[in-house]
């Protein structure tokens, strides 16, 4: 009789286990007796003796108490809040093995969410930057108090405790510096920060974006409410301190809430934007514009969706979920005409202003889901030769798979956040649609996530 079945993991069980791969978050990937286990801190081909933290009736989760044989990828995390900070997952993994192991995980997503044979496609070696630190251009950190000093970090993993970080190795230095120096300046003027239990204070949140590439610096000060005591002497040592400024906003935002921003948005000091450069593109970022975190690398995403499109100035392309243009605007000089569409009208109204910036006649944008704007155009004539998307995490909308599979155009480019959804989507897609190849791309460094850039054909 096999009772190979009925033998589950206890809760506090300790067990060795062969680590055979890296999971969608980054943990290390075993099995004990048939069930898999999860292992935050694990890499592949490590020998480990674990012990079960959490224990469900499909999987366990582990932590590591011994690493009887270590990876040749495994390296000294350089960061100090590394362990209990949670907002990278792989600093312990050598870069390299961190290209091998996103590409691996996008090959799992398919295994797991296709009937795609994997085996088959032509997915490539991940794009990787020449130096993977010190790359986002924006970070928002909360703040909190202790014995009258101001500390500014991120909440810690699975905990309600605020980690002081003073400086981030994959954050730009000017934003490393600029929130240090408001948090002294907060601190030196006294002003109350804002304590999350009792609902007392005023100053929440400290953001700071710079331009890469101009290094022109935006702070933005999220407030609970509209008043801040001593406002100019605040607004008079940033400037002082930080000779970079261009712009300082305050944002209100006095909801119990783990959103960031709040609805109001004024200007302290400055202009409204800082200028940030894509290749030859130029764009303006107000406070709460989304723009891409990791510009540098940005510029080899859309390059590889410039490639994957192989326009010859006769096409005609949409593209969908548009944003402020950014994707449509590095296409369209190859292209006969790009039209975008998106649900938020502010970003329809920036993408509008990108265009016209770089005197581009050839675009069109309109606010509106993609799912419903799209066959109307159909609808009047206008076909696309070619779609480009690039969904949230939640991936494409069912209804607009349903239009491109009615629309037919000859290619698709597919730009993903999430292989989970990737896998999901093209497997709807292949109906219609081969796919040619996937080219992952890493964005975020030192983190488990991979975008990837699909190219399909129509069948």
């Amino acid at each position: 009789m096999n009772n190979q079945q009925t033998i589950k993991i206890q809760p506090k069980q300790t067990f060795p286990l062969t680590i055979k791969r890296l999971g969608i978050n980054g943990e290390g990937v075993g099995y004990f007796k048939r069930q898999v286990v999860f292992v935050p801190g694990a890499l592949p081909g490590e020998e480990v003796v674990v012990e079960a933290t959490k224990v469900n009736p499909k999987f366990a989760e582990a932590r590591i108490k011994k690493i009887r044989v270590a990876s040749k990828d495994r390296v000294q995390p350089p960061c100090p809040y590394y362990e209990q900070c949670g907002g990278c997952q792989l600093q312990h993994l050598s870069y390299q093995g961190q290209l091998e192991g996103k590409r691996d995980i996008i090959i799992q997503s398919l295994e797991r969410h296709s009937k795609l044979k994997v085996e088959n496609l032509d997915i490539r070696q991940t794009i990787g930057m020449e130096d993977p630190w010190s790359y986002r251009n924006k970070s928002s950190f909360q703040l909190g108090e202790k014995g009258g000093k101001v500390l500014a970090g991120l909440y810690g993993l699975n905990s309600h405790q605020l980690i002081n970080i003073d400086h981030c190795p994959v954050q730009h230095s000017q934003t490393n510096k600029a929130t240090v120096v408001v948090k002294r300046i907060l601190e030196k003027i006294q002003i109350p920060i804002y304590n999350e239990k009792t609902r007392k204070g005023i100053v929440r949140t400290i953001v700071a974006r710079v331009g890469i590439q101009t290094n022109e610096l935006q702070i933005v000060l999220i407030t609970s409410q509209k008043e801040i005591p001593n406002k100019e002497r605040l607004v008079q040592e940033i400037q002082k301190q930080l000779p970079d400024i261009q712009s300082i906003v305050q944002n209100i935002n006095g909801e119990k809430t783990s959103l960031i921003f709040g609805e109001e948005t004024e200007l302290m000091a400055g202009k409204e934007f800082i200028q940030e450069t894509l290749g030859d593109l130029q764009f303006e970022l107000s406070a709460r514009t989304f723009f891409q975190l990791n510009p540098a690398q940005t510029v080899n995403l859309y390059n590889e969706v410039k490639k994957a499109a192989a326009l010859t100035g006769a096409e005609k392309v949409v593209d969908a979920y548009c944003g402020v243009g950014t994707i449509g605007l590095w296409l369209a000089e190859q292209a006969a005409e790009v039209r975008g569409m998106d649900v938020i009208p502010e970003s329809i109204e920036d993408a509008k202003k990108n265009a016209k910036r770089h005197a581009l006649t050839n675009t069109k944008y309109v606010p509106g889901k993609a799912e419903e704007v799209l066959p109307k155009w159909v609808k009047k004539g206008w076909k696309p030769d070619v779609i480009v998307v690039d969904p949230p995490r939640t991936g494409l909308d069912n209804q607009l798979k349903q239009t491109i599979l009615q629309v037919k155009p000859k290619t698709m480019i597919y730009v993903s956040c999430n292989p989970s959804t990737l896998a999901k989507d093209i497997q709807d897609l292949s109906k219609s649609f081969k796919v040619e190849y996937i080219q992952p791309v890493d964005m975020f460094p030192q983190t488990s996530h991979v975008e990837a850039v699909t190219k399909l054909v129509l069948k």
